[in-house]
């Protein structure tokens, strides 16, 4: 079972070697030659892959942070507090991704910083870029706390768990703001975005499908990080979990039919069109599918059954805010947007380092719950112990 896993690992680890190497000479590319040289980017179709992937799914993925830090620290159901820790861990390192993206993205990377001193409080986009940073910021203060204890920093340690609560509802506020407002950026283009998706409650639509992938990805998480550290899984946890997320799933499929029956679109969704068939694929992979397995027990109570379902929500989510940011535009524009082999490449790279990171900080920090109580360790013992600490992981 270990040659099995070491080899596992092994395998994985050429495959991330693969994708930075091939991801750092494309940033390179990039940076020095411009979009043109690794993007299918134009006039016609600016925003592609980078914001329909990196930006509006990662902001999306990473909201299971402030779905269970609201949980248990807003609304005190404390038996979600043990998935509190890996959840604002995948949420930060979520966040990191998206602005790391963004800089890709940007024509002038470097003017990152001006909507901070040059802002237009009438801009949409003002308030998400403000909104991204605080909450960036807020995710960074939250997971701190894993730093402070791990070496031995105990005031400091002290003062980050006392201004939780307040961070917590801070973060909650901004996640409102900003989960939403990305749906309100496309509000701007009715003419354009196809009816399958344009809708006044766009908005609502964003916010209540952050919520649902957010639950997903606490569970989908919860299964990889299981299999990859060997861990035990929190099944009663996650079951419950399951039940919440069929209940979100319920909302938001009323919400969905609701309007589209409410703008007389309905029928759109039934034809054999491009933009039909990709919403039927959104609305069964990622919204009938798992409710109907959702619902029923036997499913949420076995590993496999409630991360397949998990998975499919998550898949689906995709596929919506691809639908939304590419799919939709693409019969207003009159031609297809179809993704370089290069955008795709650095997409991969930087799942592939965000995979990394989050191995990194298990293995560091107290993130998982079995090893939360663990005494604080004094800075001088972190010193001495933490390179044979890498060695021995390096040699395991």
């Amino acid at each position: 079972m270990t040659n099995q896993r070491n080899a596992r690992f092994g395998f994985w680890r050429g495959v991330f070697y693969l994708l930075l190497g091939v991801g750092l000479v494309l940033t390179v590319m990039r940076f020095t030659q411009g979009l043109g040289s690794v993007t299918n980017l134009s006039d016609r179709y600016p925003w592609g892959l980078w914001v329909g992937f990196d930006l509006l799914c990662g902001v999306g993925l990473a909201a299971g942070g402030f779905v269970l830090t609201a949980t248990v620290y807003i609304f005190n159901i404390q038996r979600y507090k043990p998935i509190v820790r890996p959840a604002v861990l995948t949420a930060f390192l979520g966040y990191v991704m998206v602005v790391t993206a963004l800089l890709f993205d940007l024509g002038k990377p470097w003017n990152i910083w001006h909507p901070i001193v040059m802002g237009n409080p009438t801009s949409v986009m003002f308030e998400v870029a403000l909104c991204v940073m605080s909450y960036t910021a807020v995710l960074a203060l939250e997971f701190s706390g894993m730093v402070f204890e791990r070496v031995g920093w105990k005031r400091a340690w002290k003062i980050q768990k006392a201004v939780t609560v307040p961070l917590v509802i801070f973060g909650v506020v901004l996640s409102t703001f900003h989960q939403s407002s990305l749906g309100t950026l496309y509000l701007i283009v009715p003419g354009k975005l196809h009816a399958l998706w344009y809708t006044p409650v766009l908005p609502i639509v964003f916010f209540v499908s952050s919520a649902m992938v957010g639950l997903a990805m606490v569970i989908v998480e919860s299964h990889l990080s299981a299999r990859a550290f060997g861990r035990q899984l929190e099944m009663p946890l996650l079951s419950d979990l399951g039940r919440v997320l069929a209940a979100v799933l319920g909302v938001y499929l009323v919400l969905r039919v609701f309007d589209l029956v409410y703008r007389g679109a309905a029928g759109m969704a039934f034809g054999f069109t491009y933009e039909a068939m990709l919403f039927q694929l959104e609305f069964a992979v990622g919204l009938l599918l798992p409710l109907a397995l959702l619902l029923i027990p036997r499913v949420r109570a076995n590993t496999h059954g409630l991360y397949g379902s998990a998975l499919l929500v998550v898949l689906g989510f995709i596929v919506h805010r691809l639908n939304v940011s590419i799919t939709g535009f693409e019969g207003a524009q009159g031609g297809r947007y179809i993704p370089s082999l290069g955008e795709a490449l650095i997409t991969l790279m930087m799942i592939a380092i965000g995979f990394a990171a989050f191995r990194f900080c298990v293995r560091t920090f107290n993130v998982y719950p079995e090893e939360a109580h663990e005494p604080v360790l004094a800075p001088a013992r972190v010193a001495a112990e933490a390179p044979a600490a890498v060695l021995g992981r390096a040699q395991r």
